[in-house]
């Protein structure tokens, strides 16, 4: 395994990363509230950490990469009440849109990505456990509400005093709460909205809740790395660190924390909730998935980045093209003629270049994940190749090692894939996910929803087929 290093927001320092139990490694990063369609802002975080997970399966680790669905919440609920859908059905579709959104940007790292509602019983016993040990409160509609005074350290991952923490402009004056700054955990119930019965009254899971819940169930009271935004460092992530560590009395929560950088429109974050989005598959549509993951990668993951599709986009787009193009040429030789292909051999040195250089690009990736860097060093490499004349004169095993430095980027980066057959089988980690949602569409009787599904899949080629030992899928290869 790799040595390397990352820089941890908890601690604010470059740490060697060490993991728990070698060479698992257990990884969350928040994902999606599914009330709309991705945006260019989301799509950001999930390369970055896509590009995180690829590098620690290349370097001999096994990342457990959890990525959660919080599919109910306020924001679920009002959209669904606008549009007179079942909110839970909503999310279903719009978590669709986005793993499609995803595969078409090829991030495919994802080992599972977990709903929320799915998880109300681990939820409904760790509020059970934060009462008990006097953490959280009852109030009197049957809400339950975590009391932050009680929990010392609040305040330390995201470097804010508890005391600070006043009515303004994060924090409304509750009736219900015993301060401001606590938050709630279980939600009573509103008419007509989805709820599950529980010792407090019927009601549904907070926001921050879910994540402990799941993280607990799925990767333990301690865990290698979690991930996100840097806008969820407060209050969510703070939220977070202080439910699991006052259930369990296990600190850290996390061994490591990572936050990207936001992307931001005219200096302003991106937000579905202030409606300055750019929708992703619009962009995609119009720029191509490759140029938009170097857009993002080309640049610290740290820092904040400025959206310009007319300047931005339009530059990431010509300049993949000068990057990909001896790659492409080299790809396009190795197809025509495979590896066997006869013609000059390459000299030792530049056969010693091109290995040097995949080592020195994950030595680049090792210090904190400095994709800029490799994209420079990648760049550089083109450079070189174009000194070596007509690339048609070589052979086949000659061009293989040219295209080493490329083969690390389509590995790592997620850049020059020339086989879709390459990518890690992403449709055998989606296709059960789809499943589950028709799944859960069939058991609230809602038919045509998963009959939907069923016909989505079929359009791409992929035959499901539902019997007495359950439901199977295959790819259709009669057409």
């Amino acid at each position: 395994m790799r040595r390397f290093h990352v820089y941890d927001s908890r601690t604010r320092e470059t740490r060697v990363f060490a993991p728990i139990t070698p060479p698992r490694v257990g990884m969350y990063v928040c994902g999606m509230t599914p009330y709309s369609a991705a945006h260019v802002g989301h799509a950001r975080t999930m390369v970055f950490f896509d590009v995180v997970a690829r590098a620690l399966r290349r370097w001999g680790y096994r990342p457990f990469y959890v990525q959660n669905v919080t599919n109910l919440d306020d924001k679920v609920i009002a959209r669904a009440a606008d549009s007179g859908d079942d909110p839970l059905a909503l999310a279903d579709r719009q978590f669709r849109d986005y793993l499609a959104s995803m595969e078409r940007l090829g991030v495919r790292s994802v080992n599972l990505y977990p709903y929320a509602t799915d998880y109300v019983p681990e939820i409904l016993a760790q509020v059970r456990v934060l009462i008990e040990k006097g953490f959280a409160y009852r109030s009197d509609d049957g809400s339950v509400y975590f009391e932050v005074a009680k929990f010392p350290t609040y305040g330390s991952l995201s470097g804010q005093r508890r005391e600070e923490l006043r009515p303004g402009a994060r924090l409304e004056l509750d009736p219900r709460k015993r301060a401001p700054e606590d938050f709630v955990i279980w939600k009573a119930a509103t008419p007509g909205e989805p709820s599950w019965e529980s010792p407090w009254g019927p009601g549904r899971p907070g926001w921050h809740i879910e994540d402990t819940a799941m993280t607990g169930r799925l990767l333990g009271d301690r865990y290698d790395l979690h991930g996100g935004g840097v806008d969820l460092i407060f209050p969510h992530h703070e939220a977070e660190v202080a439910l699991a560590e006052s259930a369990t009395g296990v600190a850290p929560l996390a061994n490591y924390w990572m936050h990207g950088g936001l992307l931001l429109l005219e200096g302003t974050k991106m937000s579905k909730s202030l409606g300055n989005v750019a929708v992703l598959d619009a962009v995609l549509d119009e720029y191509g998935p490759m140029p938009l993951r170097l857009y993002y990668l080309n640049v610290s993951y740290r820092s904040p980045l400025e959206f310009d599709p007319a300047r931005s986009l339009v530059e990431a787009r010509e300049a993949y093209d000068r990057l990909a193009q001896p790659a492409q040429r080299i790809a396009e030789l190795l197809e025509r003629g495979g590896a066997d292909r006869e013609g000059e051999e390459i000299s030792e040195g530049v056969e010693a270049e091109a290995d040097d250089l995949v080592e020195r690009l994950d030595t680049l990736l090792a210090d904190d994940f400095a994709t800029r860097e490799a994209i420079a060093a990648l760049y550089g490499w083109g450079r070189r190749v174009g000194e070596l004349g007509s690339l048609a004169r070589y052979s086949g095993a000659s061009l293989e090692s040219l295209y080493g430095p490329y083969e690390w980027a389509e590995e790592v980066l997620g850049l020059f894939v020339r086989d879709a057959s390459r990518t890690g089988g992403a449709w055998s980690e989606i296709v059960p996910v789809l499943l589950e949602a028709r799944a859960r569409a069939r058991a609230r009787g809602d038919f045509a929803e998963a009959d939907r599904i069923r016909d989505a899949l079929a359009a791409r080629g992929i035959r499901v087929q539902d019997g007495a030992d359950g439901t199977r899928w295959e790819f259709d290869t009669s057409g």
